[in-house]
């Protein structure tokens, strides 16, 4: 008879008091716009669901949308002058 083992010894072998680093969390900070854009953009595609798309439903779809490419840009527009050494 084959027995079943569990691998959730090598699946949780990581120390569990192990917190993010400084540098993780600065990341998390800078990207926080736009986390907080696409979750706007998906609060507004799950509002239009179950709707009829009207000229306002769009708009606030598209705005949604603008929101999240304008933090998208100046997420890479920061990497872009660090990468340069043009940081501010």
């Amino acid at each position: 008879m084959n027995h079943i083992v569990t691998v959730q010894d090598a699946v949780l072998a990581f120390d569990a008091d192990i917190e993010p680093t400084d540098a993780e969390l600065d990341a998390i900070v800078r990207e926080e716009p736009l986390f907080l854009a696409e979750q706007e953009l998906l609060d507004v595609q799950i509002a239009l669901l179950d709707r009829p798309l009207t000229p306002l439903a769009k708009r606030r779809l598209r705005r949604a949308a603008n929101k999240v490419l304008a933090a998208r840009t100046e997420i890479a527009n920061r990497a872009a002058a660090v990468r340069t050494g043009v940081a501010a």
